[in-house]
């Protein structure tokens, strides 16, 4: 009898996620949602608004609704591999779900001064109006100089939380000021805005639920005080690409980072933990919490 032949690894699909800031008088926050409990891929996990990239997005018509030119947005993705098209579709996509998901609006009025009315942008895109067609009907062009690239998540060969695999990238923006964001009761089922710390001594308590991306973006915006700070650092940076690779040790499941000694890549790619331990259903630091902020 012949062994049987191992399943090529899924090729992960482009998506893009959009992290929403915002400053307090206390300290920053950052928008979470919550996945709907039913869903089939993060099923009642914390994320940051966001999802595929579909055909539409790359063919969206940059004269009019785009406020930088496809070849800007490629170079400011700082991939080069990634054709222009796509990297254009990547940062349309992270606009687009950021209203379907959270109903903010990153948009200027194309023409004469207007208000945006995100709510009825929503609305017109709920309703299975093209998100191009929302844009014309409104007047309006999107702006894509308020994202700036944060990093790139690639799901591992053999996932530990999701169903599908993902290559995603991490956007960073400010959350418009005279929008409220709210989720959609279908795809997510809450919205909190909650300090980066906040939300990962959530997560330790057992009171939300995150993935092991999150976990991780989250330690890292810990380290700033404000979302200037945040967008500084990341038109300083070149967004990095991670690809976690796992490994078993002792009965537990170990998610690794680049510059682990168990990963393939030596040099680090994040600050913070390099691994983190699957214990009693939670993504942990070998070394405790507090290894997180180190």
């Amino acid at each position: 009898m012949q062994p049987a032949a191992h399943a090529a690894p899924e090729t992960p699909r482009a998506s893009a996620t959009v992290v929403l800031l915002r400053d307090t008088p206390e300290q920053m926050q950052v928008l979470l949602l919550r996945r709907h409990a039913k869903a089939s891929n993060m099923a009642g996990v914390y994320v940051f608004p966001g999802g595929k990239l579909d055909a539409a997005d790359a063919q969206l018509d940059a004269a009019t609704c785009l406020d930088q030119t496809p070849c800007a947005l490629q170079a400011g993705l700082n991939e080069p591999g990634t054709d222009v098209p796509t990297a254009a579709g990547l940062y349309v996509a992270a606009l687009r779900e950021a209203l379907e998901e959270c109903g903010l609006l990153l948009a200027e009025p194309a023409g004469a001064p207007q208000r945006v009315d995100a709510l009825r942008a929503r609305a017109l895109l709920q309703a299975g109006l093209p998100f191009a067609a929302v844009l014309a009907t409104l007047g309006l062009r999107l702006q894509t100089r308020q994202l700036a690239p944060w990093s790139r998540w690639i799901t591992p060969l053999a996932p530990s939380m999701a169903s599908r695999r993902f290559d995603t990238r991490f956007f960073v923006a400010q959350a418009p000021a005279d929008q409220t964001a709210l989720h959609d009761n279908a795809e997510t089922t809450d919205s909190v805005w909650l300090a980066p710390r906040t939300a990962l001594e959530q997560y330790r308590d057992g009171r939300i639920d995150l993935a092991p991306p999150q976990i991780m973006s989250l330690a890292h915006l810990a380290r700033h005080a404000s979302v200037r700070s945040v967008l500084d650092a990341a038109r300083r940076q070149r967004p990095p690409s991670i690809l976690p690779e796992a490994f078993d040790r002792d009965g537990l499941r170990v998610i690794c980072y680049p510059g682990d000694a168990h990963h393939t890549v030596p040099e680090r790619a994040l600050p913070g933990p390099t691994r983190l331990c699957l214990r009693e259903r939670r993504f942990v630091p070998e070394d405790g919490f507090d290894a997180l902020f180190d």
